[in-house]
C-alpha cells in the first residue's frame, strides 16, 4: 500500500508542479479542516440541545437545575473533551501553515 501511495504522490505532484512534501502538508491540513468542521459541528449539536455556546453555560444550568444531570453531565465531558481535542488541531493547523508560509 505505501509503494502505490508513493506512486499517486510522485504522479499528483508531478502533475500539479508542486513539491511532494508541500503536497502532503496541503493535504494533511485539508484532512486536519475537515476533522475540525465534524468535531465542531457534534459540539454545536449537543450544546444546541441544552440552548447554550460553551461549555462553561451549560455547566452553570447543570448546578442551578435548569437541566438533567443525566446526560447533561456526559455531555458536558463530551464537549470538553471535543473543545481540547478542536484547539489541539487548530495549534497544529496553525503550526503547518507557518510551516508552508515559510517553505520556498
Amino acid at each position: 500500500m505505501a509503494e502505490a501511495v508513493a506512486e499517486f504522490l510522485e504522479r499528483i505532484a508531478s502533475r500539479e508542479k508542486i513539491d511532494e512534501r508541500r503536497l502532503m502538508a496541503l493535504g494533511l491540513i485539508s484532512y486536519l479542516k475537515d476533522k475540525k468542521r465534524k468535531l465542531m459541528k457534534e459540539r454545536l449539536e449537543i450544546l444546541r440541545r441544552y440552548r447554550v455556546s460553551s461549555a462553561g453555560e451549560l455547566e452553570e444550568k447543570i448546578g442551578r437545575g435548569e437541566v438533567e444531570e443525566h446526560p447533561a453531565w456526559e455531555d458536558l465531558i463530551t464537549v470538553e473533551n471535543l473543545d481540547a481535542e478542536i484547539r489541539e488541531i487548530s495549534n497544529e493547523l496553525s503550526a503547518l501553515q507557518k510551516t508552508l508560509q515559510n517553505s520556498p
